[in-house]
């Protein structure tokens, strides 16, 4: 599955099954660079998720500032 079509915890999820397989020599030398290549994908794009929420989070934070500054308390 693309990485763009995953939510976060699926990323999550997936990330941690491709880290157990390697704790317990799971992979074989061929596949791990695959799965390397695969985890850092899913670390780019848990970061990008990460980023545009904190991002969300700010605007909204900001859109109340703006709102008690338009209508302050009495």
């Amino acid at each position: 599955m693309s990485p763009q079509n995953l939510t976060y915890r699926q990323a999550i999820e997936e990330l941690e099954t491709i880290l157990r397989a390697l704790e317990t020599d799971a992979v074989d030398v061929d596949d791990l660079t695959a799965r390397v290549q695969r985890s850092a994908e899913l670390i780019r794009l848990c970061k990008q998720k990460l980023r545009s929420a904190e991002s969300a989070i700010d605007q909204v934070f900001e859109n109340l500032e703006e709102e008690d500054e338009e209508y302050p308390a009495e």
